[in-house]
């Protein structure tokens, strides 16, 4: 077995799958008018790449002890394949269809996100018991510096669609239709180069059984976590904290430009940019700061940076507005996995698959109901309706953190149900 190979490769995957989200997000106008639907379908759209993704994460998780993680990885790998040959041959309208669910470009393309996000459940599903596996001693950390590939996916994806577009003129005012429509089929394609990247990585490569296996905890055991009221409670912060993180990154674009006229693409890259430095270079502030206070004060950012965003008239306002939201948001997902790992790590796979399948979910969610304010009440008030939830997550991990501290600080505890060591100060 190679460590260093199998976290290269999942790091490899994220950046997939974080390719998918940007590029995804960069392509809406221009994939929303090719096949004539309206922001409130365009999320409807959009919707299935999240429900594939809990869908698969929920399974594929489950599963992964019984059919092995390389399988499942490499089946991602093939399933990015197919979901972007699909989206991009599926045949456009000439005009607006009604019922558009009846148009057979709508559903192919339906049935390519849903297999988007199939893929990228999978991906999650396997990557996150693995690094957890390899690294049973220094999880969060190591769950920041994988979970640094997200933004930095989001990167390569926001740069490379941002590259496609100024040097095929796609945001020139004589663009041809025929022209942007070949503009976002090749900004899609290139996520192939990753996905294949990482199905060579793991290619004949053996994989570690999970850490609860190897710990001999039984099924039963693992599901009983499940039901642990403290579970529970984080598990309701996820759907939060996901909706947040997630559900405006992809609509940022859209909303930049329409208040700024600035590429709003270039935002996201940014706010990209901050979270990839912050998780890879400073992963470890976790051991430094009780996790719940890190993520308490990520909360206030968050809720600050999103009503700025609502608010923005210029790109100076964007910007500083981003970097509150960006280093507010940067800590949610990796912190949450690697709370759910060290508190439970009995619960193996199946716990961090429900948290990373909630995550998605609530995405799924959100995202069409943003499509609708977006319609009904503008981009700006889609933002600060949002906003409300981090504010809602400020006082749940600052009633977590209150808990913790008055039974003598936050500690990792060990596959046996013991204490390991105080990972965070008190």
């Amino acid at each position: 077995m190679n460590p260093g190979r199998l976290f290269t490769a999942s790091c490899l995957a994220l950046v997939t799958t974080s390719m998918v989200f940007s590029i995804r997000g960069d392509i809406l106008d221009a994939l929303g008018a090719d096949f004539q639907l309206n922001k409130q379908q365009v999320g409807l759209i959009l919707s299935p790449a999240f429900w594939g993704f809990t869908l698969s994460i929920l399974i594929g998780g489950s599963l992964v002890d019984y059919f092995g993680m390389r399988r499942l990885l490499a089946l991602s790998g093939w399933g990015y394949i197919v979901a972007i040959a699909a989206i991009v041959f599926a045949p456009r309208p000439s005009a607006p269809v009604s019922p558009f669910y009846s148009d057979p470009g709508f559903l192919m393309l339906y049935g390519g996100m849903l297999t988007l996000g199939l893929s990228q459940g999978l991906v999650e599903g396997v990557i996150n018991p693995l690094c957890a596996t390899l690294y049973p001693h220094d999880k969060t950390h190591k769950m920041n510096v994988l979970h640094a590939w997200w933004p930095g996916g989001l990167i390569i994806g926001g740069l490379t669609a941002f590259a496609i577009t100024k040097v095929m003129g796609l945001d020139a005012a004589g663009a041809s239709a025929g022209m942007v429509t070949i503009g976002w089929q090749i900004k899609l394609a290139t996520i192939l180069v990753a996905a294949i990247g990482y199905l060579l990585l793991i290619r004949g490569q053996e994989f570690p059984a999970t850490e609860r296996v190897a710990a001999g905890v039984t099924n039963s055991e693992m599901l009983r976590e499940a039901f642990r009221p403290l579970f529970l409670l984080l598990w309701v912060c996820m759907w939060m904290t996901a909706a947040t993180e997630l559900g405006p990154d992809q609509w940022v674009g859209s909303l930049i430009t329409q208040l700024t006229g600035m590429q709003g693409i270039l935002i996201l890259v940014y706010t990209a940019g901050l979270m990839f430095v912050l998780r890879y270079f400073g992963g470890g502030v976790a051991h430094f700061v009780s996790p719940f206070l890190l993520l308490t004060v990520s909360s206030v950012l968050t809720a600050a940076g999103l009503y700025g965003l609502s608010q923005v008239t210029s790109p100076m306002e964007a910007f500083l507005a981003a970097t509150l939201f960006g280093v507010g948001k940067t800590y949610f997902w990796p912190t949450m996995l690697g709370i759910t790992s060290e508190q439970f790590p009995r619960g193996g796979a199946l716990l961090l698959a429900l948290m990373g399948g909630t995550g998605n979910l609530a995405v799924a969610f959100v995202l069409p109901v943003m499509g609708g304010w977006y319609d009904t009440a503008g981009p700006a008030a889609a933002f600060r309706y949002v906003a409300v939830l981090p504010a809602i997550c400020v006082f749940a991990f600052a009633g977590f953190h209150v808990y913790f501290r008055s039974r003598g600080g936050y500690r990792a505890e060990s596959i046996g149900g013991a204490a390991r060591k105080a990972v965070a100060t008190r």
